[in-house]
């Protein structure tokens, strides 16, 4: 109890910061819990059984030919998009809260190398966890993710409405992606072994949160044979965007889980083909590679922070988002930078750009990544990740099988970013000389939904041809 106490006081500071800075002027603030929370919610021991017997499913045995997605129900939602607008804006608050913090842990593992990181991924990989999970395992996912009651006790929890969570979470990603340039899909696959049921609140969970879901059984008699199987499989049902995601699988398996975040971004700037060029990209003081670098001259928004010591350029990529360059100043270190990042920081940078005369230079650049959620929490704090994920973790509610663990949970995440189809924009002659910004050098970047201003990607680039 004593960690859970140490816990719940770190995240309490985190969240209210998180609050304050999502909140926006003339918003009157609702606790997070109140709008996500199940109706006539009370707060239930945590030692009692659930109120009502676990509701499970059949799983589908793996058929390497069979290559489409789970049939799904005609959405039930409409009732779900009251309060809608605001709901997105708070749950953006505690998402890029949250993200921030993790994404920090991570990044400081990988000092030397690019790093790429969804918090709405993550979140929402979590929340659907949270759907399986005991109410002692529940009451600290509800913590870490800011939807904990502050007046409940500490021998009860009262419950959010994770479906509400996860249909938040979905309706940013499809507006962002629909009507715009963007696309944005989402897919969801779990794996679990043969003759075991899952409940119907996790398997509707991962519908809520993807565009498209895979629930399979697997036979994990023989892992390297089962392990072809899923590597098959997966590769196939994600367009060969996600290869070889499996690797040293034993016969104990009882849940695999993999979310993808693919994010295809095209920049309504025209940077026009013939003013990419190859230049020099100064990896460190002593490292410099050639990259093909990007060049506009027009206007943009931008700002110098000269306490932070870094020049911040606004970069459009449609009517709803768009993406944030970091450029640490010459004899800054972007790992400083990094470290200081906070929800309120990044808002203040947003809502203090300026606009002006830009030649923007920018590398080409697309990245994928693949994140280990047990690693990512263990980085953040191994205690965090042994109660959600790891040895003290209870998802009493995931099967009609006791105990039942999640073996490994795997978050992909694919950027890119294209001048390719922009509208080239006419040259208008402007006044006076551009501020040249080439970002040639290790830099920070954020891809951030305008309208909920949720941070959908965030990442660095310490060399392009990594």
């Amino acid at each position: 109890m004593n960690q859970v106490g140490k816990m719940q006081s770190s995240l309490l500071v985190l969240l209210l910061c998180c609050c304050l800075s999502g909140s926006q002027a003339n918003r009157v603030y609702v606790h997070p819990f109140h709008l996500f929370a199940t109706d006539n919610v009370t707060c239930e021991t945590l030692q009692s059984q659930t109120s009502k017997p676990l509701e499970t499913l059949p799983v589908s045995l793996l058929d390497i030919d069979v290559l489409t997605p789970d049939s799904r129900e005609q959405s039930k939602g409409d009732a779900q998009r009251q309060n809608i607008t605001e709901r997105t804006a708070v749950l953006a608050g505690l998402l890029n809260s949250l993200g921030l913090r993790v994404y920090q842990a991570l990044s400081s593992k990988q000092h030397s190398t690019n790093t790429l990181f969804s918090p709405v991924n993550t979140y929402g990989s979590l929340i659907t966890f949270y759907l399986g999970a005991s109410k002692k395992t529940a009451r600290l996912f509800q913590l870490l993710l800011g939807l904990n009651r502050h007046t409940d006790r500490e021998d009860c929890v009262s419950l959010v409405d994770g479906h509400k969570v996860l249909k938040t979470l979905q309706s940013i990603n499809s507006v962002v992606g629909n009507g715009s340039k963007d696309e944005v899909t989402t897919q969801v696959w779990a794996f679990t072994r043969q003759n075991v049921q899952l409940s119907e609140e996790f398997l509707q969970g991962t519908q809520d949160f993807s565009d498209a879901s895979f629930i399979r059984s697997v036979d994990f008699s023989k892992p390297q044979e089962a392990e072809q199987l899923l590597n098959s499989f997966v590769e196939k049902t994600s367009q060969g965007t996600v290869k070889n995601i499996f690797k040293d699988l034993n016969s104990s398996v009882d849940l695999l889980f993999i979310s993808s975040f693919n994010f295809q971004g095209l920049s309504l700037t025209a940077f026009q083909p013939e003013e990419t060029t190859l230049q020099e990209f100064h990896v460190d003081d002593t490292t410099t590679v050639m990259v093909p670098l990007m060049t506009h001259r027009g206007r943009f928004h931008y700002l110098k922070d000269k306490l932070r010591r870094c020049t911040v350029v606004k970069l459009s990529l449609s009517k709803r988002s768009y993406m944030l360059l970091v450029l640490p100043h010459e004899g800054a270190n972007l790992h400083d930078i990094e470290s200081k990042l906070r929800a309120d920081v990044m808002s203040a940078w947003h809502q203090s750009l300026q606009e002006g005369l830009l030649e923007l230079s920018l590398p080409k650049f697309s990245m994928s990544s693949e994140t280990d959620l047990n690693e990512l929490l263990t980085n953040m704090d191994p205690v965090v990740e042994a109660q959600l994920l790891g040895s003290q973790a209870e998802f009493s509610q995931l099967s009609n099988t006791k105990p039942f663990t999640i073996d490994k949970a795997i978050n992909k995440v694919l950027f890119k970013m294209s001048e390719e189809g922009a509208k080239p924009l006419h040259k208008i002659q402007e006044v006076g000389a551009p501020l040249k910004v080439s970002i040639n050098r290790p830099f920070f970047f954020s891809v951030i939904d305008g309208d909920s201003n949720a941070i959908l990607i965030l990442g660095k680039i310490t060399n392009p041809m990594l």
